[in-house]
């Protein structure tokens, strides 16, 4: 199936199973959310919701909440798309076995866009507060569009092909915003309708937007896609989706997407700005109020069968999780063509995608020498730092593809426990101060704002990890309950962080002197300090989660005999990071515990959702 929009596809997933309809009355006000995450958590069919209180219009989630049904949903499509990048990294692949290819020229056709007079989201016109609105988690600042398509083109190159459509939240309702006619737009730092928002501004235009919502399943996967400066998103839905994307084109207007279920056109003035948020975001934090464009409202279209799809976020995984897996299979064999010498990425979900980035790459500027040092990798590390969305990374650590063939950063265990064997701490960190970091990341110097860690190592075993501490091992007053994760890592408990924004905390230091002190630590090179080293400890998640989400690397790195050379930081060890929540991070997401007890009453015998979530 070609799906051409969302009642194509919800018919085709309820005829085979993958789609329950719920006809009770929900909440858009936190009850579906908690409802979708549960679902996916439990990996529960897609569900539509047919009755939603304060509208008239369905709602359905977990469309791709398991990569079996999605890898499902673009069955007819996905061995022609994979096609085309495996002929990207081999084009005589294609003399070698054209049979593997059969479906790649009708792909190509399929790209560009197509031109028409009017389609059926122009059948219907109505207003904002009409809409779902959908709140997420308690402090909302108020309704949201969660799953958005949102359309620009370039002022100066107008046209399909220098088009734009990302995933960029939409604030609906609020108290900044006046009903109906205002709606906030909030996107992050390195996203392809900020050049174009710069270009407006430059030329002192209004710039036009356009939010779809809905229609072929392939447009919403292209606008999570982070493809390179210059390709147009239109294009790679073409091609997933299977067919010539349809736009109604009409003089002075930007086109719109003929099959989709919704759509808010509107205009972003210069100068115009108003807080968004906040909003519970996917690092598991609020992303707290900022100042972000205005959108002014023109009009708002809709089908006759209009659904309103809905995702919502938090603390990974959740089923933005299945767009980064999806995403990864798709790409992986293209990473040595965009990055030269490295062999894999892997953007790490648990820690919330950018904060952390492991990667493998080869070491081979001096191989004749007779002690290995990261030099390649260095490079690698760079290349990965400075382009594409591998470029908003926090901590970028990088293993040598030469020191061990069968590695991958899939493996934390043996991924991690292969750097700190190898690690020299007076040599392999690199930082990068006063640099830009994830928009939703609140662990640095300010907003878009922080630093960044380079992290390598190769050659030969330079310690043997305890998988035990040392029975000289001790901790200054204020740190207690030393927990191991795996042999060479320990977190500990630390007094509660009470430093301001940019400075280090001298709790820290007394600490790192402590443990320098000791001496004869060579065996835990890695300690995490955290508010609750049992958490931290308890599984992967949790201590990725906690370590790179709560931690900026130029502030919160410490270390045991720590130095700085010529510029150059660096440790004897043990190595140190500071993971407690600091005084200004933004809470953590927490559900509301009526609508908890709701839910649940829905999941119980007798209850709509009984068996399902």
């Amino acid at each position: 199936m070609r799906y051409r929009n969302t009642q194509q596809l919800v018919d085709d997933l309820e005829q085979s199973g993958q789609l329950i309809r719920i006809h009770e009355e929900v909440d858009p006000h936190l009850q579906v959310a908690e409802i979708q995450r549960r679902a996916f958590r439990a990996k529960a069919p897609a569900l539509m919701f047919t009755n939603v209180k304060g509208t008239k219009f369905p709602m359905v989630c977990n469309l791709f909440g398991t990569m079996e049904r999605t890898r499902w949903i673009f069955r007819d499509t996905l061995r022609a798309l994979e096609g085309i990048f495996k002929l990207k990294v081999d084009p005589l692949d294609l003399l070698k076995r054209p049979w593997r290819y059969t479906g790649v020229p009708r792909a190509g056709l399929c790209t560009l866009p197509k031109k028409v007079k009017t389609g059926p989201i122009m059948e219907n016109t109505t207003t904002v507060s009409q809409l779902p609105q959908l709140h997420s988690w308690p402090m909302d600042g108020g309704g949201y569009v969660t799953l958005p398509q949102v359309y620009t083109e370039s002022p100066d190159k107008p046209g399909f092909m220098n088009s734009n459509i990302g995933m960029y939240r939409v604030q609906l309702t609020g108290a900044p915003f006046e009903k109906d006619k205002e709606i906030g737009l909030h996107y992050q730092i390195h996203r392809g309708i900020g050049y174009h928002h710069s270009e407006a501004l430059r030329r002192n235009e209004p710039l036009k937007v356009n939010i779809f919502v809905g229609g072929p399943p392939a447009m919403t996967m292209a606008a999570v896609m982070p493809l390179p400066e210059g390709i147009a998103e239109l294009i790679f839905a073409g091609a997933l989706g299977g067919f010539r994307m349809p736009m109604v084109t009409r003089k002075n207007h930007l086109p719109i997407m003929a099959e989709a279920d919704f759509c808010i056109s509107g205009t972003v003035y210069p100068g115009e700005q108003k807080p968004e948020g906040p909003f519970g975001d996917h690092l598991g934090y609020y992303s707290l109020a900022h100042d972000f464009p205005l959108m002014r409202v023109d009009n708002v279209y809709h089908r006759n069968d209009a659904i309103w799809p809905f995702t919502t976020v938090g603390r990974p995984p959740q089923e933005d999780t299945v767009f980064g897996e999806f995403i990864h299979d798709l790409t992986t064999e293209l990473v040595p063509t965009v990055f030269n010498g490295v062999h894999e990425v892997h953007a790490v979900d648990p820690a919330g995608v950018h904060p952390l980035l492991l990667a493998i790459g080869s070491e081979r500027y001096v191989p004749y020498a007779e002690e290995r040092q990261p030099q390649e990798l260095i490079t690698c590390g760079m290349s990965l730092l400075g382009n594409t969305q591998t470029s908003l990374s926090k901590y970028a650590i990088l293993a040598a593809k030469e020191d061990n063939p069968n590695l991958t950063t899939h493996s934390y265990k043996d991924f991690f426990t292969h750097m700190l064997e190898r690690t020299d701490f007076k040599r392999d960190l690199h930082f990068i101060t006063r640099s830009t970091i994830d928009t939703l990341d609140y662990s640095g110097t300010g907003l878009n704002q922080g630093s960044k860690l380079l992290w390598t190592a190769c050659g030969s075993v330079k310690r043997t990890l305890g998988s035990t501490l040392p029975a000289h091992f001790t901790l200054p007053e204020g740190f207690t309950d030393a927990k191991m994760l795996i042999s060479g890592i320990v977190v500990v408990k630390g007094p509660k962080h009470a430093a301001n924004r940019d400075e280090h905390d001298n709790a820290m230091f007394r600490l790192a002197e402590h443990l320098d002190n000791i001496g004869q630590l060579n065996s835990i090179p890695l300690m995490v300090v955290a508010d609750d080293a049992q958490f931290t400890a308890a599984n992967w998640d949790n201590f990725l989660w906690v370590t790179f989400t709560r931690s900026d690397p130029a502030t919160d790195i410490y270390g045991a005999g720590a130095f700085t050379h010529c510029k150059h930081w660096g440790c004897t060890g043990p190595l140190i990071i500071d993971a407690r929540l600091k005084s200004f991070h933004a809470p953590a997401l927490e559900e509301d515990p009526d609508v908890t007890r709701s839910v649940d009453a829905m999941a119980a015998k007798d209850g709509c959702l009984h068996n399902i979530i």
